[in-house]
């Protein structure tokens, strides 16, 4: 397929039809006990440049305590229901269009403390592998197979997920 891109100021700029359509339901699914995690955009999928996922946490459901990246950032955008996000002070409700952003070093976690359905994306930037943590999680969670604390330190170290502890609010 050729291109003529109009150029601005002498510049001709190079064009290619080289976008990755995924379409809706091809996405791949993890389940982590009973939250669904849907790999939307995974660093595999975008050269590393960022990550998408969507999670779905049923009512009540418990979802990450605090924790910080060294290497990513992590921003939140509320789709439906009202998931608790905190973000390093307070944790608080966060209704549908909300959004967290969280850099690198930033403590930060999220729940379900509601009864009805949350769900929301998450953008991770750079894409680091971050899929295959979620993998390894439901991979655990499939098996039921109980790690030792120092198994999960060194599961959360591999992937760059440090978890805190603290004084970060009610």
């Amino acid at each position: 397929m050729s291109f003529f891109v109009h150029g601005a100021g002498g510049a001709q700029p190079h064009a290619e039809a080289s976008a990755t359509l995924v379409g809706a339901g091809t996405a791949e699914t993890l389940r982590l006990g009973s939250t669904e995690v849907g790999l939307v955009a995974p660093g595999s999928l975008t050269a590393g440049r960022y990550g998408l996922f969507r999670f779905d946490l049923p009512p009540g459901a418990g979802g990450a305590r605090p924790h910080i990246h060294t290497g990513f950032s992590e921003s939140f955008y509320v789709l439906s229901g009202t998931p608790t996000l905190l973000d390093g002070r307070t944790w608080a409700p966060a209704g549908p269009g909300s959004f967290l952003h969280v850099p690198e070093h930033g403590v930060h976690g999220f729940r379900n403390d509601t009864d009805e359905m949350a769900s929301f994306l998450v953008l991770f930037a750079p894409g680091t592998p971050r899929e295959e943590f979620f993998r390894e999680l439901a991979e655990l969670s499939a098996s039921g197979r109980e790690l030792s604390e120092a198994e999960w330190a060194d599961l959360y170290h591999r992937h760059d997920q440090y978890t805190v502890e603290g004084d970060v609010g009610g």
